[in-house]
């Protein structure tokens, strides 16, 4: 995680970006706080869009004390320091995240404990009390995303006997991972009405999230029962959820299940992660 920082002034604004696989979406605090939800442009098109919303909010540099960004699949400390400078911009102090990151100490801050993320894509991220981490998943779609909102699209697509011509359609896209993951919900419906190939790709994204969270609980060997909580879209619907849960208990894991605090999206939470100074590892 990024070096020691100072917390920034209780009355300085302080505005927060979670950038994701399908969707974007900025929080800002103050007198006037402001929020913003769309497409995700990817971080190569954050500064562009920031700009347009400073422009639109009529916001400069100095009416800021703090950026925050939580951003899918940044995580090497160069990674972070290449796009901080790029927003160096938009505020006097920027830190940045990778989403996993943000999700795990809005949700759960110093408490041992597995993240479970899933949304377009999922990643398992785990700390002991000793303070160590590990993560399990995160490899984007291509090698990894396994029970993701993306996994579930795609096997609809594969299984569902699903007209050629539209799936060509979807999988030609510029933004084919985001329309892939798009058809997650639709899937989650006709499980519950019923349909045999909806349940069955539900049932395998269950287990797969599951599998997900328990490796990184069993490498740190977290004592049970062991805390879990969640970020994502996927996740936040509750009966696919619980099946999550379930299956984790049926692969052997004693779990207790938190609501998560906060999202990396809530400003006051992430002025208690100004101070950072931790580090994970890539495992």
């Amino acid at each position: 995680m990024n070096r020691a920082l100072a917390p920034a002034r209780d009355s300085g604004r302080l505005a927060v970006v979670d950038l994701g696989g399908t969707w974007v979406r900025l929080s800002m605090s103050g007198a006037a706080p402001r929020t913003y939800r769309g497409r995700t442009p990817g971080v190569a098109g954050l500064p562009a869009l920031l700009a347009r919303l400073w422009r639109r909010w009529g916001l400069s540099r100095s009416a800021l004390a703090a950026l925050g960004v939580a951003a899918r699949g940044v995580w090497t400390p160069g990674e972070r320091r290449a796009l901080a400078r790029r927003l160096r911009r938009f505020a006097p102090r920027v830190i940045v995240l990778s989403d996993v990151e943000a999700a795990y100490l809005a949700a759960l801050g110093a408490t041992p404990g597995v993240l479970l993320l899933a949304g377009t894509g999922s990643i398992a991220l785990a700390r002991d009390r000793r303070g160590r981490w590990t993560r399990e998943g995160g490899l984007g779609p291509l090698l990894g995303d396994d029970g993701s909102a993306f996994a579930i699209g795609r096997a609809w697509l594969r299984r569902a006997a699903a007209r050629p011509t539209h799936a060509r359609r979807i999988a030609t896209a510029p933004d084919a991972v985001a329309r892939v993951a798009a058809l997650a919900p639709s899937v989650l419906r006709r499980a519950r009405r019923g349909d045999r190939s909806a349940r069955r790709i539900v049932r395998e994204a269950q287990q797969a999230l599951a599998t997900l969270a328990r490796r990184p609980a069993r490498s740190l060997r977290l004592r049970p029962p062991v805390t879990v909580s969640w970020a994502g879209g996927l996740l936040g619907d509750a009966r696919f959820r619980s099946g999550v849960w379930q299956e984790l208990r049926r692969q052997g894991l004693r779990i207790r299940p938190v609501r998560p605090a906060a999202t990396a999206a809530t400003p006051d939470a992430w002025r208690s992660l100004l101070p950072g100074g931790e580090r994970i590892s890539r495992n």
